[in-house]
């Protein structure tokens, strides 16, 4: 695994688990009891944003380890994911 595509695995697992963080206890306006006139109920009144991204920087980092780790030993590899799916690879040219 390159440089590029380490750093792009990363992005994608950060986001991906960023994502799923996010709503973890936020605390709504409508649930505070304080709506601002103009916004909707569901906006968040308190959000910890700053928090929730190291939160998620060091979940994905963890994620990033174990799934990297995984593609470089070549336990699992693109040909069995498609022999496990779809079969459209065929045998191994070495076959």
């Amino acid at each position: 695994m390159g440089i590029t595509s380490a750093l792009v695995l990363y992005a994608v697992i950060w986001f991906m688990t960023f994502l799923i963080v996010i709503p973890i206890r936020l605390k709504t306006q409508g649930d505070m009891g304080k709506v601002v006139p103009g916004t909707h109920a569901g906006s968040p009144e308190v959000h910890n944003l700053k928090r929730k991204a190291w939160i998620t920087t060091g979940v994905s980092a963890v994620l990033w380890a174990i799934i990297a780790g995984i593609i470089v030993s070549g336990v699992i590899t693109v040909r069995d994911l498609d022999g496990w799916m779809f079969n459209r690879m065929g045998p191994p040219s070495g076959q």
